[in-house]
């Protein structure tokens, strides 16, 4: 988008807006915030220098916020040699200096996005393979296993995935609604065993510690041990 077309979107509208903007795209919409001051989310951070542009931005009070995928925080560039199309996603993956950064400086990063996009193995295999990989079912296992590794506290898995997104998109309120996890589960990850119809993911054969047992979605028990106890759109919220 033509950057003066992008001025008019922000100065017009004055909620919330998301982008997505890689390498020197974030720091001209920072460029716009500053003039208009319109709440902007960062959608998939992934270089060192988009998180140190976005630290100063925050230094300066702009109201911004931005999220890091885990296929940016646990995959590399060095990854895409065994992946092949299977690691093709936008923004690409980095390299190894750019995901050690993005560790580092967790705190000026506000939420996790799975980035969830479960394209068919036939449409990765294709001569023209779709960006995205399925992420919503390996996001939470890999968070846990960085906390069991000290990566990061259990604390910061709630900012990240729960307290700061309801702040940032202010979902409708549920009462009654959470996740109950086992931290201690070990296990490998397999492909086969995902909900998502897919039937892959780049983390396949990864080994993980700490498995959700159980969720409740307004006070009814709708998962345990590995099973979907009500009828698909129990969830939907109207």
């Amino acid at each position: 988008m033509p950057k003066e077309n992008l001025e008019k979107v922000f100065a017009a509208w004055k909620d919330l807006i998301l982008v997505h903007a890689e390498e020197k795209m974030v720091e001209e919409v920072l460029k716009v915030v500053r003039k208009t001051k319109t709440p902007t989310h960062f959608c998939h951070i992934s270089l060192a220098d988009e998180i140190k542009m976005i630290k100063k931005a925050k230094e300066e009070n702009l109201p911004i916020t931005c999220g890091v995928t885990p296929h940016h925080l646990f995959l590399t560039e060095n990854d895409l040699a065994k992946l092949g199309p299977f690691g093709r996603v936008k923004a690409p993956l980095r390299t190894k200096k750019d995901t050690d950064f993005l560790w580092k400086n967790l705190k000026f990063i506000d939420v996790i996005e799975s980035d969830h996009a479960p394209h068919a193995i036939e449409e990765k295999k294709s001569q023209n393979p779709p960006f995205g990989v399925p992420g919503l079912e390996t996001t939470l296992p890999l968070l846990l296993t960085a906390v069991s590794q000290k990566r990061l506290t259990i604390e910061n898995v709630i900012r990240l995935c729960h307290t700061n997104p309801a702040k940032i998109f202010n979902p409708p309120a549920q009462t009654d609604t959470f996740v109950e996890i086992d931290p201690t589960n070990r296990y490998t990850l397999d492909a086969r065993h995902l909900f998502t119809k897919c039937g892959w993911s780049p983390f396949a054969g990864w080994k993980v510690r700490g498995k959700v047992v159980r969720v409740f979605l307004r006070g009814k028990k709708v998962f345990e041990d590995g099973k979907i106890l009500v009828k698909p759109g129990f969830g939907k919220v109207v």
